[in-house]
């Protein structure tokens, strides 16, 4: 008998939305060194303004729809847009100085911890043990992947100094700060009803709108030769808008707290990518902190105990409709509390 999917089952396929979103985004700083000529804010202002404004345009007719509950949350809306016009150009001047692997680990690395600040102290979210584990682990390896990349700058094996990877670190932590920003005011428009794809689309187009005048300051060399403008192409429309529409899609399941947790997973690939195809270097501390970022992604998916049990017994109940007498039914908030990071 096929059962339709349950809460439990909506919040792994988000957390696979998010999944999938980073792996897609830990490819952009890999993407970015095959076009040396084009600047940090330039590249930046084309990857997020452009496919943000392709979202906006994909969504128009949602976002139509749903204009009076977005201009109820006009606040909301604002708040996202300029953390999307601010994200992208400190995330990519970060890897810029610090380099690929540094960059990105410092820029996702920090966003859960701002992210569970920001519905701590704004939705009075409180924190579950199995988050803070995860967590724990995923902050653990994203700081011994920055120490390893840190430490390769100060003896002089790396391709940046370490001044410019501390400058470098510093913006990191404010993409940090912002994506979890714009995460937590996507995931509060979603709540509050708002469709993902409207919520999406309007918080990106209008911070695409906000890099606009800097992808016209900035941009001219994404049109100096064709492999420039195929790395533009590529990052606004694989990264930027099939990432970022599979991301609204996650944060339709999961709080933005368990989403940017689970997105450490990109600087993860960023890392591998940044060895693998740009030459970096990354010694055995750094590859320590990607076992410490795959254990904190499988702390967070794993199924509980506590959805596995309240899976079953929903099955049961709908296996059982000869029963005079069933039992009470499971509250499904115990279900998904299982997978957030609020207490049960």
């Amino acid at each position: 008998m096929t059962r339709p999917a349950g809460p439990a089952r909506s919040v792994g396929m988000g957390s696979l939305c998010v999944l999938v979103a980073s792996v897609l985004w830990g490819t952009t700083g890999t993407a970015a060194t095959f076009a040396p000529a084009v600047g940090p804010l330039a590249i930046g202002a084309a990857a997020m303004g452009l496919g943000g404004l392709l979202q906006a345009l994909v969504a128009a007719p949602r976002i139509a729809r749903e204009t009076s509950g977005l201009r109820a949350q006009r606040g909301v809306v604002v708040l996202g847009a300029l953390s999307v016009g601010a994200y992208p150009l400190a995330f990519y001047s970060s890897m810029h100085l610090a380099g690929v692997a540094a960059g990105t680990v410092v820029s996702i690395g920090s966003a859960p911890l701002a992210s569970a600040v920001i519905e701590r102290v704004v939705d009075k979210r409180s924190l579950t043990r199995r988050w803070m584990t995860g967590a724990a682990l995923g902050l653990s390896g994203t700081v011994l992947l920055c120490l390893a990349e840190a430490a390769g700058a100060e003896s002089g094996s790396g391709a940046h100094s370490a001044r410019t990877v501390v400058l470098g670190v510093g913006l990191g932590l404010v993409a940090g700060f912002t994506y979890a920003l714009y995460s937590w005011a996507a995931h509060r428009l979603i709540s509050r009803g708002v469709t993902s794809g409207a919520a999406m689309g309007t918080v990106f187009g209008l911070g695409g709108l906000l890099l606009l005048p800097v992808l016209l300051a900035t941009g001219a060399p994404l049109l100096d030769s064709w492999s420039n403008a195929a790395v533009g192409a590529y990052m606004a429309l694989v990264p930027m808008f099939i990432g970022y529409v599979l991301f609204g899609w996650g944060l339709a399941h999961v709080p933005a707290s368990t989403a940017t947790t689970l997105s450490l997973l990109e600087p993860a690939v960023a890392a591998v990518l940044a060895v693998l195809v740009v030459g970096e270097r990354l010694p055995l501390l750094g590859w320590s902190g990607i076992a410490l970022v795959v254990g904190c992604l499988a702390v967070l998916t794993t199924p509980s105990r506590t959805a596995a049990k309240a899976r079953a017994n929903t099955g049961a109940r709908e296996d059982s409709q000869a029963q005079p007498h069933r039992a009470p039914a499971v509250d499904t908030a115990t279900v998904v509390a299982a997978s957030e990071p609020g207490e049960a």
